[in-house]
Formats: structure tokens, sequence, C-alpha cells
């Protein structure tokens, strides 16, 4: 090989690239639909080839190997299981709520049953296939594309009436995204885009009237609610759904009492019957479900019938609200209204669906309309050509008679009659029948009718309301012919039945926290220590302590970092250095006290906890995340507000990089940040200083460390306010705010600390709000001190604050503001 054709590159630059392209071929050639036609590829190319092959309703069904085999061949070279499981789909009845394709033999069942063989299954083209959405595709509607091997032409999009994204549904799993959009009702949709059709502005609650919910093939209940809303409004939600059951009175035997039971007719969507059976069965074995003396599917081709037999002590409607709550009878169904627009996939709400529908449908009228016109146009030129030959049908005659050959006539006929080279051609292929009078007369009547014609398409064309008009009606009329019923019924006050659930399928967490509560004593008191300790005391302990009280140096108890009354029932956040947030579950600490792990999720054991904050009542303002690299970010308080029982990840850190500090903040005060140099710096809270953003974010850098500086701490005062700062070596300041300049992002700040020796640093800097401030030292020997904040007089930023009574050898570590109080 020579040289120059050996391109060196890097292997993870190509690594990259190779799965960039593999990940976009996934997403447009397999895996997600198309909004004009909302098909997949492969479904597109199957209706297609069966187009090809002729496989209309009136025809005999065709076995669905010759199917595949001419998908495979012509259009789709990928496993032809993988395109019989497509073909298969578009046949069942219970996946599509308006199956495309009709299918004889077996195509699998509710029960989750395999299909048969390729070989032994006859499928053809349903009446609303082949008539919305293949119909048209010799007008000249749509593009036409070369195959794989350039030996076929095969469409790029299908063109069709309706908006079968929405009719049918669609779910697919691309790399890195996925769809998942519910089957609607077509009388409903129809009636959505008529009514955009005539006022494209309509207001969204009128639109979600006319298109109040999914209407899955299998019936059931949609439980309405934000689910649904939050679905058609975003273009993603989880929509509750509900099967559909009833009680009733069974005999079980002859010589045996009735018994109650409760009988399931409609499963919901995409629930295999048979697995949901086992399942129930494993929870009845397992005790998780009691009352139940026994099941039978009793399902046959009239419809679904799961009888569940009750024990004679059972109560049949607290039996089927354990059903709801405890098994798949009640799911949801995640919806994700992704699809691709223009090649790129995009997540579009309802509104944008259909209107991204209606601007296709248009285009199509449109070239249909061309199409047509053009054939009239030609066809009337031949036959203005062929009335005015009859007109002088001697002259005609003669001029072929004494023409030397066809191309002679031709020309003659084109130059004495002023006939173009079509009109000349269609004049020397013209039957000796035409000549008839009554021949003559259908002709010019011809004519006429394509004048007409041409001048009603013309108008059809250049007149968009016209066009607008011909699109409802034909929308009316595919409305009238397939339209049905709905099928899945739509329940209100979905919500509250889902938070019911909720709490019934995950009792162990919130269900025993608020029993640990409920269990507390009303005057009783949380502690939360420095050395970790998390309980639940008397007020009388609490009083025995003198935890907020001052305390010369020595063996204290640990300084307390909160003091909360329990009657409050506060909501604790724990931040790890990792940069996640867990609600602790302090609740459990009246019967087993102990250390701070104890009370979060297991997933943040081992990572070290930075802080701990009661959620501000009321909720307003936002909490600041200073990181140990000097970046600093705002996140608002709601994405605090609903946290489950995991912890969340609300900073993103680089590596060696870790979470210093959480300040509660309020946009009419200021944040103080301070370094290890004694450096100051003071900014406004704001947008533009410290930005609200997402959860990943790292936030913007505060300030630029110096070589061998770190940040130790920031803290929120507002106007008459002050800090308080701690040195290494015992210097403690009461710094006024109103001696710092304000200042912007990135600036050197001030001095704010004025060492009383060389090797100090100063090691902490807190909010001058709390009225006891305890001092930790270094060691671990559980030496420490507690200081009334207002003991210290405020100073400037010249002052060298007062320095602490410490003992040779001791450092202080950090400065544990009490919040709260006895």
């Amino acid at each position: 090989m020579p040289d120059e054709r050996v391109q060196p590159i890097a292997l993870h630059q190509e690594m990259q690239r190779s799965y960039l392209e593999y990940a976009m071929s996934v997403i447009v050639g397999r895996a997600l639909p198309d909004v004009r036609d909302g098909l997949k590829p492969v479904q597109r190319r199957i209706l297609f080839a069966m187009h090809e092959l002729g496989l209309t309703p009136d025809r005999p069904y065709r076995k669905c190997a010759r199917v595949v085999g001419d998908v495979l061949g012509k259009y789709h070279p990928h496993g032809d299981q993988a395109v019989y499981d497509a073909l298969v789909r578009l046949v069942q009845t219970f996946a599509s709520r308006h199956p495309l394709l009709d299918g004889h033999g077996n195509f699998g069942s509710v029960d989750d049953d395999p299909p048969a063989a390729m070989r032994y299954t006859e499928t053809r083209l349903a009446p609303i296939a082949n008539e919305a959405m293949l119909d048209e595709i010799g007008s000249d509607t749509v593009d036409f594309a070369s195959n794989f091997d350039g030996s076929q032409q095969e469409p790029t999009v299908l063109p069709a009436q309706l908006p079968f994204l929405l009719l049918n549904g669609c779910t697919g799993i691309a790399v890195g995204m996925a769809t998942s959009i519910p089957p609607h009702n077509l009388g409903e949709v129809v009636d959505a885009l008529i009514a955009l059709i005539r006022k494209p502005d309509l207001a969204e609650e009128k639109l979600l009237a006319m298109v109040p919910g999914p209407d899955f093939p299998t019936g059931g209940e949609v439980l309405l609610g934000s689910g649904v809303r939050d679905t058609y409004a975003t273009g993603r939600g989880s929509i509750p759904m509900r099967g559909v059951a009833h009680i009733e009175e069974v005999q079980p035997g002859k010589g045996r009492h009735r018994r109650g039971a409760v009988v399931v007719t409609e499963l919901p969507y995409q629930l295999s019957k048979a697995g949901w059976i086992e399942k129930l069965a494993e929870q009845v074995n397992d005790g998780k479900i009691g009352g139940i003396a026994d099941i039978r599917d009793e399902s046959d081709r009239e419809g679904m019938r799961v009888v569940i037999e009750l024990r004679r002590d059972a109560e049949p409607q607290k039996v089927l609200e354990e059903l709801q709550r405890r098994t798949a009878l009640q799911s949801n169904f995640g919806a994700i209204l992704l699809t691709l627009v223009n090649g790129q996939p995009q997540q579009l709400n309802l509104r944008q669906l259909l209107l991204r529908f209606l601007e296709y449908r248009e285009l199509t009228i449109l070239r249909r309309t061309n199409h047509a016109l053009k054939r009239c146009e030609d066809r009337l030129e031949v036959v203005q050509g062929l009335i005015r030959a009859l007109d002088d049908l001697q002259r005609v005659i003669a001029m072929i008679s004494e023409a030397r050959d066809a191309a002679t006539a031709r020309a003659s006929l084109q130059v004495h009659l002023d006939l173009s080279e079509r009109q000349a051609d269609a004049v020397l292929a013209m039957p000796l029948r035409r000549l008839t009078g009554l021949e003559q007369e259908g002709l010019r009547k011809e004519a006429a009718e394509l004048e007409q014609e041409r001048t009603r398409l013309r108008h059809l064309r250049d007149d968009r309301d016209t066009l607008l008009d011909t699109m409802v009606s034909e929308l009316k009329g595919l409305r009238k012919r397939y339209a049905t019923p709905r099928r899945t019924r739509l329940v209100e006050g979905g919500d509250a039945l889902v938070a019911q659930r909720a709490a019934a399928v995950r009792p162990n967490t919130e269900l025993q926290r608020q029993q640990a509560y409920e269990a507390l004593a009303g005057d009783g008191r949380l502690l939360i220590q420095t050395d970790g300790a998390v309980r639940i005391v008397t007020p009388q302990m609490l009083g025995r302590l003198h935890l907020d009280q001052a305390a010369e140096l020595g063996e204290l108890p640990p300084p307390a970092r909160l003091i909360l009354p329990v009657a409050e029932q506060p909501a604790l956040l724990a931040f790890s250095a990792g940069g996640k947030v867990a609600l602790l579950r302090w609740e459990f600490a009246g019967q087993h006290p102990g250390k701070l792990e104890r009370f979060l999720p297991d997933s943040l054991h081992g990572e070290q906890v930075v802080q701990v904050l009661p959620v501000p009542q009321p909720a307003s303002g936002s909490l600041g995340l200073l990181s140990t690299d000097g970046r600093f970010k705002r996140l608002p308080i709601e994405d605090f507000l609903e946290l489950s029982g995991r912890p969340a990840t609300v900073l993103k850190l680089k590596e060696g990089v870790a979470l210093q500090r959480v300040v509660p903040c309020l946009e009419v005060e200021d944040l103080v940040v301070a370094t290890s140099t004694g450096r100051v710096l003071r900014l406004a809270i704001n947008d533009a200083n410290l930005p609200v953003l997402g959860r990943t974010a790292q936030g913007p850098m505060l300030l630029r460390l110096l070589p061998g500086e770190r940040v130790v701490g920031a803290a929120r005062a507002a106007a008459g306010g002050d800090v308080l700062l701690a040195s290494r070596h015992g210097q403690v300041k009461r710094l006024q705010l109103e001696s710092l300049r304000p200042c912007q992002r990135g600036a050197m700040g001030q001095i704010g600390l004025r060492f009383l020796e060389r090797d100090d640093a100063l090691v902490d800097l807190q909010s001058g709000e709390a009225g006891v401030i305890g001092v930790t030292l270094e060691g671990g020997e559980g030496r420490s001190l507690r200081l009334k904040a207002d003991q210290l007089a405020p100073e400037d930023c010249g002052g060298s604050g007062t320095l602490l009574a410490l003992k040779p050898g001791d450092a202080v570590q950090q400065l544990v503001p009490l919040i709260g109080g006895p």
C-alpha cells in the first residue's frame, strides 16, 4: 500500500467518529419513526413492498414469507426475523389501535404467545393502510430514493392522510434516546386536526379537551391528571393506566356456597395476561396478597375474563384495591413523544405533532394537485390536437398520404396545423374509429371537461383556503369510514389515585418514617452534634447539657450543629463532599440514636457529610454551593422540595474537587467568601454575579486561588450584618459587612483578618447570625469551647479580632454555628 494512503489517526478520535455514525444510523435508519407518516423504515418498506405486490384488501392473502423475502431482497438488508417481527406488530389488533395489515393465522396473543412461523401465516394490506397510507403514492406526492444497492427506488416517506404516529403509537429504543408514544382515537385526533386547520392558535385547554387522553386497543382506564397534561404539554410524562375489573358472585362447584370474586375483563396496555396471572399467584403464595382462594383464566374468543375467586371471609372491594396497588393492574405508561423531524430526533408536544402532520399533508395535497394538473394539461393538449385535426380532416389525410415517412408526416402536421410534437404523434396514432361523428363529439366533450378540471386544479393549487377546505373534507371522509368508539375509559382524579397507590407500593420508607415520627414525644428536640451524633432529647436533658451557653476551653460535649423542635417535623438536607444531597431520616433516632450515616441512604455510606441544613421555611430563595476550587452556583429551593429516598447529584465536580459549603441565599443579601490567606470577597447575590443553574453544572469561578491558597468558607449577610472569621492559631473576629467593598466575580477582594503570626492561616468563615458559636480543635481529643457571638466586638478589616487562650500545640479546626436552640 502506498504511504500516501495511510493516514494516522488517534484511536479515541476514530472510536468517537465510528460510534456517532453508528448511533445516527440506528436513530435515523431503524429505531425512531418519522413525524410525517409515523413509520419506522422497516415498517415503511413492508407496506411499500406489499403495495408493489398488489396485496390490496380485495385480493387474496399472501404468505408472510413471500412478503419478508421481497422486503429483504429489495429494500431492507437486515435479518428476516427482524422484518417478520415488525410485520407481526403491524397485524396485531392488541398492539395497534388501527392495524395497517390484515392477517390470517396465528400472530400471537395478549398472553405473550409467539406468532407462528412466517411460512404458516398470511397477510395483506388493511383497508385503512391501502386508502389512507398508500392511495396517493403514484401521484408524485413523495420523493423516492435508491435502495441499498441502487437497483430499486423506494419512497423516503409514505403519503399518509392521517397522523398514524398518534393513532397507532410507537415504541423504539435508539442509542441514547427512546420513543414511547401511546395510541389514540381516530375520531378525536381528526377533530383536533380540523380545529387546528380552522384556528391554528387554538387554546391549549380546547386542544386537550378534544384529545383528552390515549385510547389503547386493549381498553382499560386512563387516570386523568398531571401525567396526561405533562405528556401533551411537554412531550414527556407518565400516564397512569388501570385494568377494568368488577365484583360478582360465582358458583365454585355443585353443592358449594356462592363466593365473591374479582373479575378482570381488561388489562393495561402491553401487559401480558399470562405473565400477570403468574406474578399474582406468586404474591398470593408468598402471603403478600390475602383473601384469594383461586385464580382462573376463563378468556375466550368473546373477550378477556380472569376470575379471582375469594375466600368467604375476604372483602372483595379491599382485595380489588390490593390488586390495583400491588400488581400491574394499575401501572404507568412512560410517554416520550420523540420523533424524527427533517431527519433529526426531536421531542414534540401534542400541538407540534399535529401541526407537523398538517404541514406535511398540505404539501402532499399540493404535490398531488400539481401532478393531476400536469396530467390534465397533457391530456388536454392531445385532445385539442385531435380536434384540430378532425376539423381539417381531408387536409390531414392528404398530408399523411403524401409524406414519405412518419417523421415527414409529423413535421408537416406541426408546420401546417400548428401542432406540438405530442399532438402530431397523437394524430398519427389516431385510430379510424375516431372519425365517427360520435367519437368526435366525445372528444369535444372530453376537452370541455378537461378545461373545467384544469380550472379547478389551478384554483386548488393557487388558493390555500380552498386547499384547506379540501383537506378538511378528506379528513371528515376518513373519519366517517374508519373512526370507532373509544375503548379506553377516562377516569378523573388520577393524581390522588396515583399518590394513594405510591404510598401503598412504597410503605417501607415513607410509612415507617411517619410511624416513627408519631411515636416521638411532642416536646422533644432533635440534636445533631459535630461528631455526627443524631438523637432525640427531652428539654430537661438539653438543659443539663448547656449547649446554648458559652464555655471555656475544656473537655466539653461536642458542639451542637442543630437543635430543632420535633413538633415542627423539619426536613433536613444532608450534603456530601461528592456533590450529592439526600433527606436525613432523623425520625428513626427516637428509638435508635446513632451516627449521621445511619440515617442516610445506603448509597451515601462512606462519603463525608459536609453540612446538614433544614429546608428554609417558607421555601423561597435558593441554595448556593461552594466547591474547593472556588466555584459557586445557586440552585432554586424547589429542586430540594421533592427529593425521594435516593440521593440526588446537585453538583458536577472535577477530580480532586469537593463540595466545601452550602449557603442559603436571598437576593437582597450579600455573599462573603474567604480563603486561607485571609482574603475576603463580598458579592451581591443576583443572577449577574451568581446565576441559578441546573443540577449538573459546575458554576462560575468566584475567585482565582493563589499557589498554596484554599477556600475555607462562605456565608451570607444582610445589610448591617457581620460574619465570623477564625484562624488556625486562635484569632476569632466579628467582621462588619459594611467594611467590605462590593466586588465582582474574579476580583482579588481584600484582607479581612490580619494575622498576628506569619505562619497563621484562616480556617473558617461563618455567618454571624447564630447566637452560640462552637470552636473545635484539631487532634480529636474532644476538647472545644463555646462563644457567644455578641460577646465579640464588631471590627472592620483592619482589626485582628480576639485571641483565644489555647494551649501550646492547639489549633482551631472549625467554627460551628448553632442552628435553632432550646
